[in-house]
């Protein structure tokens, strides 16, 4: 019998059931039967898209298939055309699952997905969740999303969250005031897990800490917290676990693909290798060995409608030593290709790093709740923040000194005091951002 959300999908024309059926049979493989699997799906997607999507071929430069490392590394600037020159024959805008990425990487574009590819994301959702307890029919979900703020986007997204038992709390206001009605509803209802925009959450642990509450002690019925979206750091993570009482999974996840990464229960951050093929590359688009660090590129087995092959999603990463072709694991997401500082020197470091080695100094008081740093010029930063207390200047030279010692000397800052911090349409916080 179809539960709710089950059912939903099911009458859009996503064939759940069949996916459920198709990925539990994948996950049963024996690790040299995945590997032969991952190969020949890898080859049948190529071949698939030579043949039937006239965008590829022209990519491609042809329709012959010889050797996987030949193939063309597909960027998000190659998918900045209309969509309907890009689906492949027997697809249009009517027959499949289509959306718009975020922008978080500054580049957004409108994507698609077959509808059985869109089903599989879905399936590949419930059975990483499922390995902490977690059933989309019928565990209530307290989510930490932006939602739309137009009346149709609005109603529209406050539907979708009834159908997968999900209660929004919205989080472009995030005051204390706010934070303390999301406490009430923790009160009230029997939540199973939370989730939703590491930033957002991390606040709300914050708000706890100081209010000297646990939230499990709260509501009872929490079983586990899943972060996205956002870089989760350890300490925050330390945090999260301490605050809430439950395990703290991180996802790394992109709408255009699927759950990319997700950490499992032995703290593993396992790569989907169900439905795609994740690769590590070189400047030269070389493939990296296993624990070095460069450009994430992923493959979508599944989508017909679309090809996302050898795509680089604008991310950097490491895959751990002990990875395998079937059992893949991210050691390390360092951040954005796009989100880099470069520094008077010449010197070239990820804007996240910038943004860490401020962190251990600006939350030490607990007084700054959250901030970004935005790079102006090239010896020259903006940090805004939200605080109770405006920095003074004790504060403000500790955080000049260690980034001195970190990065490199006589770089300036100009300290900004907000009282809320723009976020994207989505409720995004942008941690780091480079204007050069």
């Amino acid at each position: 019998m179809f539960s709710i959300f089950d059912l939903s999908l099911q009458l859009n024309a996503f064939p759940i059931k069949k996916a459920k059926s198709d990925l539990d049979k994948i996950v049963a493989l024996y690790p040299q039967e995945k590997r032969q699997f991952i190969e020949n799906q890898k080859q049948a997607i190529v071949e698939f898209h030579l043949e039937n999507n006239p965008f590829y071929q022209k990519l491609a430069g042809s329709k012959e298939y010889k050797n996987w490392e030949d193939l063309p590394v597909l960027n998000k600037t190659n998918l900045q055309s209309p969509l309907e020159s890009r689906l492949s024959k027997g697809f249009s805008t009517k027959n499949c699952y289509i959306n718009k990425t975020s922008g978080s990487s500054g580049t957004p574009f409108i994507f698609a997905k077959d509808k059985y590819a869109h089903a599989l994301t879905w399936a590949s959702n419930m059975y990483r969740f499922g390995w902490f307890g977690i059933d989309f029919n019928r565990s209530l979900q307290a989510r930490f999303y932006g939602i739309p703020l137009d009346f149709i986007g609005y109603k529209k997204e406050r539907f979708k969250d009834f159908l997968s038992k999900r209660f929004r709390f919205p989080i472009f206001d995030l005051s204390d005031a706010v934070l303390e009605k999301m406490l009430k509803k923790f009160q009230n209802t029997k939540f199973e897990y939370l989730n939703g925009y590491t930033s957002s959450i991390v606040l709300f642990a914050k708000f706890l800490r100081k209010r000297n509450l646990i939230l499990k002690d709260i509501c009872p019925t929490l079983k586990v917290c899943m972060v996205t979206s956002e870089m989760l750091f350890e300490d925050d993570k330390k945090l999260l676990e301490t605050q809430f009482g439950i395990p703290i999974v991180n996802e790394y996840g992109a709408s255009e693909l699927d759950l990319i990464a997700f950490e499992n229960p032995k703290n593993e951050w396992q790569i989907n290798s169900e439905t795609l093929f994740v690769e590590i590359l070189d400047e030269n688009n070389k493939v990296l060995p296993y624990g070095e660090e460069g450009r994430i590129a992923i493959t979508s087995l599944f989508n017909k409608a679309h090809p996302f092959i050898r795509y680089d999603i604008g991310d950097i990463g490491i895959l751990d030593e002990r990875s395998t072709l079937e059992k893949p694991i991210l050691k390390q997401l360092i951040g954005r290709t796009n989100d880099i500082a470069i520094l008077p020197s010449g010197k070239k470091s990820p804007g996240l790093t910038f943004y860490y080695v401020t962190k251990s100094i600006i939350e030490d008081g607990g007084n700054v709740k959250e901030f970004i740093i935005k790079q102006r010029k090239i010896d020259s930063f903006e940090i805004e923040y939200v605080s109770e207390n405006e920095l003074d200047l004790v504060q403000i030279q500790k955080i000049e000194e260690t980034i001195a010692l970190y990065l490199e000397p006589n770089l300036h800052f100009t300290f900004i005091r907000k009282n809320t911090l723009e976020r994207t349409a989505r409720g995004k916080l942008k941690q780091f951002t480079s204007f050069l």
